[in-house]
């Protein structure tokens, strides 16, 4: 079996358009939430969200008329993907047909299904776009990076709801790890903030509704009253570690471990007792050969939601025993709100420059204590620590679970 490094990123967010400034923004905890621009909220209960304010995406480096084909969802991972590649160094001697890439959404083009569908209800059938089918679809983002960049790999696209992000990283991890893949490009991309998709989540109570930025996003605070929708894409470049060095590549953390499970409970809600999150982060661990009493930070689901962090906690002191007590437990969910199926993607992000820096990003605007939630969650700001493993874990609706474990990079 293969080793597995990460050797570039890519990060387009409502915190930081870019690796370095998304990091920075988490470490320092600088939220990105605001009240909604891009629509009238008025018949909406739902105030506020993250959203990337100002996109502009031939600023970012995309062809004007290329971009106009793609959904945002597919421009923001192109986006991403375009910071990886600048990244990456000299791939020119990479063998194509070993190069894969695994990026998935959520909801994928929800945008242009709506605005197509206007168009069809005002306009008639005729007047529908050939380009819609393409630019709705949630495998195009990975289609359409390998077809900028030549990558002609295993190319598929996970939708897992909010685990999408890290069961691709997963997925490419594996491949690479059991020798079908020499480098894969992962992660997620998402563009969810429309009226319709946010009408949808707030009928469901799942998004909270308060006005006050500074509480919106408040992960394990009693007083936490639903997640804050948020946007962008993730991306990683994933390597074996031998075909890395070969290249001179520079090398940010390694992969060691994934665990996926299903709750098999109910289609939105998570299992009372956190059994199926507990088994993710127990196989991921199980994986790379590691002890629960190795790993010294958790980068939470950590949505914000009254269920999520309950059951989530029973879940981690489940998989760690005592030692759930002695780990750092934060959720950069706090700075960047809910990016659905792009979360995990920054996450994992977040994990690694964890282990890089030797920082656990903190869990900002917690003030009220909850006696379901008595772990560590780093609510006093960053926290300067010698990090050797770390877990990035990602829950979505449909049951889905899944745990990245995450090794600092020592050679």
């Amino acid at each position: 079996m293969k080793r597995v490094v990460i050797t570039s990123t890519g990060v387009v967010s409502p915190v930081g358009m870019n690796t370095a400034d998304f990091w920075q923004s988490v470490v320092q905890g600088r939220h990105g939430f605001k009240p909604i621009a891009s629509f009238d909220t008025s018949r909406i209960k739902v105030k506020c969200a993250a959203e990337i304010a100002g996109w502009d995406p031939v600023a970012q480096g995309l062809n004007k008329k290329d971009a106009r084909r793609m959904d945002r969802y597919t421009q923001f991972a192109m986006a991403a993907a375009k910071q990886v590649i600048e990244g990456a160094g000299d791939l020119s001697g990479i063998d194509p047909f070993r190069a894969g890439v695994i990026v998935g959404s959520g909801i994928g083009g929800f945008q242009t299904t709506l605005a197509e569908h206007q168009k069809f209800l005002e306009k008639g059938p005729d007047r529908v776009s050939v380009f819609m089918v393409p630019m709705m679809i949630s495998n195009m983002a990975a289609g359409q990076i390998a077809i900028e960049y030549g990558f002609k790999g295993d190319n598929f696209a996970v939708v897992t709801a909010c685990a999408t992000g890290s069961h691709s990283i997963g997925e490419a991890f594996r491949k690479i790890k059991y020798g079908y893949l020499d480098l894969a490009i992962a992660g997620g991309a998402e563009a969810p903030i429309n009226e319709v998709a946010v009408a949808g989540f707030s009928n469901m109570n799942t998004l909270t509704e308060s006005e006050d930025c500074d509480r919106l996003s408040i992960p394990f605070d009693k007083e936490r009253s639903g997640f804050v929708m948020g946007e962008g894409a993730g991306l990683v470049l994933l390597e074996e570690l031998e075909h890395a060095k070969r290249r001179g590549a520079d090398i940010l953390a390694e992969v060691v471990g994934y665990g996926a499970t299903d709750d098999a409970h109910h289609i939105t809600g998570p299992s009372p007792d956190g059994e199926g999150a507990a088994h993710a982060m127990m196989n991921a661990m199980a994986d790379g050969g590691v002890s629960p009493e190795q790993v010294g930070y958790i980068n939470a689901h950590g949505t914000s939601t009254q269920l999520n962090e309950k059951c989530e906690t029973l879940a981690i002191k489940a998989a760690f025993g005592a030692h759930a007590y002695k780990l750092g437990v934060s959720s950069t969910k706090s700075v960047t709100g809910h990016m659905l199926g792009a979360a995990g993607g920054v996450e994992a992000i977040a994990t690694a420059l964890a282990l890089r820096d030797g920082v656990m990003p903190p869990t900002i605007g917690y003030r009220v204590p909850d006696g379901d939630c008595d772990l560590d969650y780093v609510t006093e700001g960053a926290r300067r620590a010698d990090i050797r493993y770390a877990l990035s874990n990602s829950l979505g609706f449909g049951g889905h679970n899944a745990s990245l474990l995450f090794k600092k990079y020592e050679g």
